[in-house]
């Protein structure tokens, strides 16, 4: 469809995942691919993936939480495409999974810096070429367990919802612009991330009961992630701006409940 068409893209976080999964997908949609992480590795196969089918697509391991570098992602991306449309920023990390009361400051630092502070820089450095261009989107990724409490480590869960409200914030500062900033709320997700929740399920035999707690009850995958992505930096969201877009099977949108409770329970009280 080429909903990118002509549109030059950073996505951080794209050695693998969700930030591998959208890379690949912009770039198929025609947008060029300014791909960025700390892992080399990955993002050597991200890249030549995209290349394989045809894309156009520079790498670059920068360090999202580190100011020299979030500028030199987008001089980088203007230097190489002649400007900037899109940033998905993408990168994060979980952190320790660890009580509140036995983090160091050190740990909530680092959590703090890539999940937030990247963010934050992001938007200090795309903002300026998207305003003078008139337009641009930035792409946040946040968490559902930025919405409520008890969906993920503590560190972890207050810096995503950090992302939402950053999300909002900058949307409202960007007023008149043409610049919009949206956020992502995955939920269960089958990432680098997330590997160890899935692989421990696969040596126990309960992988069917993941994502069971949501009403499509099953986990979701990157490539559902990379499409929400790619509906936010495109222009088909040109009148979506400062939202945080929930994708997570259903998850946050009721009360956890068990499977067919309540199905059974509107069949009595019509009986």
């Amino acid at each position: 469809m080429a909903r990118m068409k002509g549109k030059r893209a950073v996505i951080t976080g794209a050695a693998s995942g969700i930030g591998r999964a959208s890379a690949i997908l912009f770039a198929k949609e025609g947008a060029s691919i300014l791909a960025v992480d700390r892992i080399p590795d990955g993002l050597e196969e991200t890249a030549e993936a995209i290349t394989k089918a045809g894309g156009n697509v520079h790498a670059m391991t920068a360090d999202v939480s580190n100011e020299a570098d979030s500028k030199a992602i987008v001089a980088n991306c203007v230097a190489a495409f002649g400007g900037i449309d899109a940033y998905f920023a993408n990168a994060g990390v979980s952190g320790e999974l660890l009580p509140i009361t036995e983090y160091t400051v050190e740990m909530i630092e680092r959590v703090l810096a890539v999940n937030l502070i990247g963010p934050l820089l992001a938007v200090k450095h795309a903002a300026p070429p998207m305003v003078a261009a008139g337009s641009g989107a930035i792409v946040m990724t946040a968490s559902v367990a930025g919405i409520a409490g008890n969906a993920g480590p503590v560190v972890y869960s207050a810096t995503k919802a950090g992302v939402i409200n950053l999300a909002r914030s900058a949307a409202s500062e960007l007023i008149g612009t043409g610049v919009r900033v949206n956020a992502i709320c995955p939920g269960l997700i089958e990432t680098g991330m997330t590997r160890f929740v899935f692989e421990r399920a696969r040596e126990k035999g309960t992988e069917d009961k993941i994502g069971q707690l949501n009403p499509l009850q099953r986990n979701g995958v990157p490539e559902e992630m990379a499409q929400v992505a790619l509906f936010l930096a495109s222009d088909d969201a040109s009148y979506v701006n400062g939202h945080a877009v929930v994708a997570d099977g259903g998850l946050s949108a009721s009360l956890p409940f068990a499977p067919g409770s309540v199905l059974r329970a509107g069949a009595r009280q019509t009986e």
